[in-house]
């Protein structure tokens, strides 16, 4: 088998690892809509399964890159899959065992999906060389990440139904498909040969002075992704939660079928879709710095106009019956169809984000990879402070605040925190 035939495969092997990453962590989205009712759990304690599986992150971030620097990508890779199979068994146990078994399993997951993100994003960005071939090719496999993100909620939605009356085994079908895909990915990965890189395999003879925290754009990278967690999953998390709500509740809403804003809320992720399509045919030519400026700059217009637009004006959005084939349509606030839209921007940031963090740092790339999903833990806090906004208000619309300070941070970034001042630094 040639190398350019090996390298192939190892990119399709990965990009469908980037599916399944988005799969596994957009069911606790949804799933905070039945934890709402199964346990009675307030807005932020709704959100226990995204805080589970993101601060895992923090935990394994680290210990991701060190196995990737003693097994490799591949063994690293089935370990990960190996922990998901646990995790899924375990919140599906929730049902009949009670809430903390519930986050635990999602810590569980969260485990997994920190090791198979630590794996995917260097692999991909190495594989294409770096620079905009290496972002390029994150963005396709943001395509299938998204594609999966919308399956998840299309799927989540229907077995939801109406909230008020959903249980955590209504979500038994997607729990099955999860643990079916992590099975089948174990075997598909076991059979696929995976070149490794060569720097995984050199062995260090005497004491590093520099680490990747010597860089200054690694270090604001990290915190850049640290709060892009609030733009991508808070967006989509609570929309969903303000459509279902009931307008009686505490933090009222708009009392929409779960099924329903399932299939809307899987527009946002379709649109993610389409800008990480985009993203990927243009990567090569234009610059992650570009394209992250440019959607920043969009998200928070369309922030502000979400927030502010008055409630009292609606608009008719669509939402894929896939079961049937056909198009629905919801009436919404139209600053709802504005929060849509930012599904758009988010698409090219994380890739972009991590382009931009690594760039530069050759040989301090596996172990900075790692630190680099430690900051995804950002995802459970942002959700969480937008969740304890929104109780605190009684206002979903006012929570979205966090999520424009996110953007605003994300804007500078790539406009100033991303040039790698430190060069002097030797990394081959």
């Amino acid at each position: 088998m040639s190398n350019k035939t090996k390298q192939w495969g190892a990119i399709i092997v990965m990009i469908a690892l980037f599916a399944m990453i988005a799969f596994v962590t957009n069911l606790c989205s949804p799933m905070s809509v039945i934890v709402k009712n199964e346990f009675g759990a307030s807005n932020f304690l709704s959100q226990i399964g995204n805080y589970g599986n993101f601060i895992a992150y923090l935990i394994m971030g680290i210990p991701s890159g060190m196995l990737i620097k003693r097994f490799g990508y591949k063994k690293t890779a089935l370990m990960a899959l190996a922990v998901g199979v646990v995790g899924i068994l375990v919140q599906w146990a929730s049902g009949s065992m009670g809430f903390t078994v519930y986050l635990v399993g999602a810590f569980i997951s969260g485990f997994c999906m920190c090791m198979l993100n630590t794996v995917v994003n260097p692999m991909l960005n190495m594989l294409g060389g770096g620079g905009n071939k290496g972002n390029q090719l994150i963005q396709i496999g943001g395509v299938f990440n998204s594609a999966a993100a919308v399956a998840i909620y299309i799927l989540m939605g229907a077995l939801i139904g109406e909230a008020a009356k959903a249980h955590i085994s209504d979500a038994t079908p997607a729990l099955m498909i999860a643990l079916a895909i992590f099975v089948i990915g174990f075997f598909v990965i076991l059979f696929t040969n995976i070149p490794e890189p060569e720097q995984i395999k050199e062995e260090k003879t005497a004491k590093d002075e520099h680490s990747a925290l010597s860089f200054r754009h690694f270090k604001l990278g990290l915190f850049a992704i640290f709060l892009y967690g609030g733009i991508e999953v808070g967006t989509p998390t609570y929309i969903m939660q303000y459509l279902t709500a009931l307008p009686t509740d505490a933090t009222p809403g708009l009392g929409m079928d779960a099924g329903i804003v399932g299939l809307i809320c899987a527009v946002y992720w379709l649109l993610m879709l389409v800008g990480r399509f985009i993203g990927g045919a243009i990567g090569g030519k234009v610059s992650s710095k570009t394209m992250i400026s440019a959607v920043s700059v969009l998200a928070l217009i369309l922030l502000v106009a979400g927030i502010l637009l008055p409630t009292s004006m609606r608009i008719n959005v669509p939402g894929i019956d896939w079961a049937n084939l056909s198009i629905i349509w919801a009436e919404v606030p139209v600053g709802i169809f504005a929060f849509l839209l930012i599904g758009l921007c988010t698409s090219v940031m994380w890739g972009g984000i991590f382009n931009l963090a690594t760039e530069g740092l050759g040989k301090y790339t596996a172990m900075a990879s790692g630190m680099f999903m430690t900051m995804v833990a950002g995802f459970a806090i942002m959700i969480g402070l937008q969740g304890w906004i929104a109780d605190l208000t009684g206002n979903y619309l006012t929570s979205y605040i966090v999520v424009i300070f996110c953007a605003v941070y994300i804007l500078f970034y790539a406009l100033v925190g991303s040039k790698n001042v430190n060069k002097d630094i030797k990394v081959d």
